[in-house]
């Protein structure tokens, strides 16, 4: 199979929520660690922070796959489907809101008990939102904190894909979203969006990735339009200067879809706050970057982890 081909199903797959090409690609180049994340954990509790790892909009856990490969095998990893996304169940009662998906995740963490020892969240996009607002709520729970590339920041200017959407919302819209492609163009539009790499996609792939999506559709447009509104667009931003774990920014400098600006915003508002920028990379940090990220992530966790055993020793 080309690698391009490959890698263009892992992007379409972990970030844009390709459940059956992601597990066949997945499965081609590391099928040991498919086996242990399809049940959302890996390894066991430790001396080492579990870490709990959120994905973003429209995707599944299956995409953190590419950044496993390259961490420890003794570090405890838990992967979990966003609410309404790949294994959960949905209901139309479900609090789609950042603030409902906090609660949801916050209920998950007690149930496995993730929460008797303080953790680290990572979380990429919408996930990112989520995990910096949990860690605002929740700060016992939380060790250190990830944020690649997080949506819910306000900005003094909008970006141009951030203008397109509010002119969507302004004329109702709703079947254009960008984010949610129901023909093979936008699904070419979409992975052009999301990855500064530029995969040229046979028509038969682009039409199969949309085949598997359309099912899912309305579910995504009922939930991008609740994490737009007033209530959750800004989230992250609104809870940013109560969160006090160490916490390490990672942005894609060619980041189409939420400025890499925020890592600034971000660095000036959180106190002990490591900012990495990724030249030649976009939305889809962990899809195009995952050595380089899973490096970050390992760094950072020594750096945090070896402060403690310090303090502890003072």
């Amino acid at each position: 199979m080309d690698l391009d081909v490959v890698n263009m199903f892992l992007i379409a797959g972990g970030t844009l929520a390709i459940p059956i090409l992601a597990f066949v690609a997945s499965f081609l180049l590391w099928p040991s660690a498919l086996i242990k994340i399809y049940y959302c954990f890996r390894g066991r509790p430790g001396h080492r922070p579990s870490v709990l790892l959120l994905h973003g909009f429209s995707a599944h856990k299956d995409m953190w796959l590419s950044l496993v490969k390259f961490l420890p095998k003794n570090l405890h990893l838990i992967c979990v489907d966003m609410p309404g996304h790949e294994g959960t169940t949905r209901s139309p009662l479900d609090d789609l809101s950042i603030d409902g998906q906090v609660k949801r995740i916050h209920q998950f963490v007690e149930c496995l008990k993730l929460n008797k020892k303080p953790f680290h969240l990572m979380g990429t996009s919408m996930g990112g939102n989520v995990a910096g607002v949990y860690a605002a709520y929740y700060p016992s729970d939380i060790c250190s904190l990830t944020l690649v590339c997080p949506a819910g920041l306000q900005y003094p200017t909008d970006n141009q894909f951030i203008q397109r959407l509010r002119e969507l919302q302004e004329s109702a819209a709703v079947e254009k979203i960008p984010l949610i492609p129901s023909t093979p163009e936008e699904m070419s539009e979409m992975l052009q969006l999301c990855s500064y790499v530029r995969f040229k996609v046979p028509q038969q792939i682009l039409q199969g990735l949309v085949d598997v999506r359309i099912p899912h559709n309305s579910f995504y447009r009922k939930l991008f339009l609740e994490i737009i509104n007033e209530k959750s667009r800004y989230s992250l931003h609104q809870n940013m200067d109560k969160i006090k774990a160490p916490t390490q920014i990672i942005w894609g400098k060619q980041d189409q879809v939420i400025d890499v600006s925020g890592a600034d915003m971000l660095a000036k508002s959180i106190p002990s706050c490591q900012v990495e920028l990724l030249e030649n990379c976009g939305h889809s940090v962990v899809m195009e970057r995952p050595r380089k990220t899973a490096k970050l992530l390992v760094d950072f966790l020594a750096s945090v982890h070896s402060t403690d055993n310090n303090k502890k020793l003072d």
